[in-house]
């Protein structure tokens, strides 16, 4: 099942310089795991040493907020989007 992903600008250095990539997965951890085999490193830049997606970065399956579902455990189907936005902070 492929599904889009939407990649940030800073973690583009990953995915030669590619702003979308199409991934297999049936849910956000499988898509982690698949975003790891295809671009080595991507990883350790998006989840922590216990696997859980880092506090900086929020994840999105079609606009809804991971944390608001499933976590790592929500499904995916076939042609979702999901996308990777930097926490932006400030004052």
């Amino acid at each position: 099942m492929s599904v889009k992903v939407l990649i940030p600008t800073p973690l583009q250095k990953f995915t030669n310089d590619q702003a979308t990539l199409e991934c297999n997965g049936a849910t956000i951890s499988e898509l982690i795991e698949a975003l790891e085999q295809t671009c080595p490193g991507i990883k350790a830049r998006l989840c922590d040493e216990q696997g859980q997606p880092r506090r900086f970065l929020n994840l999105y399956v079609n606009s809804e907020d991971i944390r608001f579902l499933e976590g790592t455990d929500t499904p995916l189907k076939e042609g979702d989007e999901v996308s990777i936005v930097p926490a932006v902070a400030g004052g």
